[in-house]
């Protein structure tokens, strides 16, 4: 996630193609090296060929502060380095060759976040034994695509249903999950796990039974770029640069929601919907929250805080009045559980400590959570293990 500039966006085509044509000619018909290599103590040695480069280093969420650790030549022209031990974890990494983003060609699993493709590894432990896809009952996801009105056409979300929901008749709790800033419907998928995690702690029974809804909170996009061509419906700035128009928001409440409940077996009940999400899905929570007080009895704001101290938004109007009545109408609306997430390295670390002191003033009661990482997935991971056993609770 995390800010996105227009630029950025076109140049997604010439990174992918940098991308090929680095890798194959780091690394021309030889044998597969062994990259990522994880060693009995958690610590992982990466290794690239690349006989013609000068200068190779490895960058990885491992670090919060994402600085590159510089590998070294061996005589067989490969570039390697010990990284760790590392705690357990699934975690994010790219190499730098020459000062150019390269994906590890020795290893095919990859993720994807909007314009962000990288390469990753699950190191074993217990968190990653919750990440990982394990030998337990799975749900399914299934791309749906819905008419948003309010937007102006068709969109596509993603909903998990959980095991044995196809085959029997019962009703479930809700749980909203939304991505941040330059993501899409397809992050908390492909990146966040979030069906490996659900089906985990269903499972071991940490968690009830839940359909999750992972929508697209791009109000100018339709859907992934991947499935469909990008697609503008108005002249927003897309990703962080739109994300104060509140469509998005308004959407939600008056058309994915009925949409969920007219087409799904649901609860619908304040005490049985959940909304929580990260960056960008933590100010649209808050938005939604704030505006529908009593329709969501579960809230989590992971890695947002007071949005009028957002660098990216300087000139957004703020009714600090305003919203200490939305606050307030909230906690007349009795939530069961409201819950804050920040890593004590995250750029929105004062953002976050601003809403509290907010929070404190009207006295709006909350759950904090200061995880020690920074703004990136292996936090949002993390949160969601811990979030989705209280939710319905």
């Amino acid at each position: 996630m995390t800010s996105i500039s227009i630029s950025m966006y076109k140049l997604t085509s010439l990174f992918c193609l940098l991308v090929i044509s680095l890798c194959t000619h780091a690394q021309p018909n030889t044998t597969r090296l062994n990259s990522p290599e994880i060693l009995l103590d958690n610590s992982v040695v990466f290794r690239i060929k690349a006989p013609a480069a000068s200068n190779v280093q490895v960058v990885g969420t491992w670090a919060s502060d994402f600085k590159p650790v510089p590998m070294v030549k061996n005589d067989s022209s490969v570039y390697e380095v010990k990284i760790g031990p590392l705690p357990s974890d699934m975690y994010e990494y790219r190499f730098i060759v020459d000062g150019v983003f390269a994906l590890d060609p020795n290893n095919n699993a990859v993720t994807r976040d909007g314009i962000y493709v990288e390469s990753r590894l699950l190191l074993p432990g217990a968190l990653a034994d919750v990440i990982a896809a394990q030998d337990v009952p799975h749900g399914r996801v299934t791309a749906v695509w819905y008419t948003s009105p309010s937007l102006g056409g068709q969109r596509r979300m993603h909903v998990y249903t959980p095991p044995g929901y196809e085959q029997g008749k019962e009703k479930y709790p809700v749980m909203y999950l939304l991505h941040g800033g330059g993501g899409d419907e397809e992050g908390w998928i492909n990146r966040g796990r979030a069906n490996y995690i659900i089906d985990n702690l269903i499972a071991s029974k940490q968690a009830v039974p839940m359909i999750v809804v992972i929508t697209n909170g791009n109000p100018e996009i339709v859907a992934s770029p991947l499935d469909r061509p990008l697609k503008t419906n108005s002249k927003e700035t897309p990703g962080i640069g739109g994300m104060a128009s509140m469509r998005f928001e308004q959407s939600l409440v008056k058309e994915v929601v009925p949409f969920i409940e007219k087409n799904y077996r649901v609860i619908a009940d304040a005490d049985h919907r959940a909304v929580t999400g990260f960056s960008m899905g933590g100010f649209q929570t808050q938005n939604i929250t704030n505006n529908n007080p009593g329709m969501f009895s579960y809230i989590g704001v992971m890695s947002m805080g007071l949005f009028s101290s957002f660098r990216a938004a300087p000139n957004t109007n703020y009714d600090k009045d305003k919203h200490v009545a939305q606050l307030k109408a909230v906690i007349a609306s009795k939530p069961k559980f409201y819950w804050i997430g920040i890593g004590k390295n995250d750029f929105l670390f004062e953002t976050v400590t601003k809403l509290r002191t907010l929070y404190d003033e009207v006295g709006l009661k909350y759950t904090y959570r200061e995880s020690e990482g920074s703004h990136t997935w292996k936090e949002w991971r993390l949160y969601l293990t811990e979030l989705a056993p209280k939710f319905f609770k």
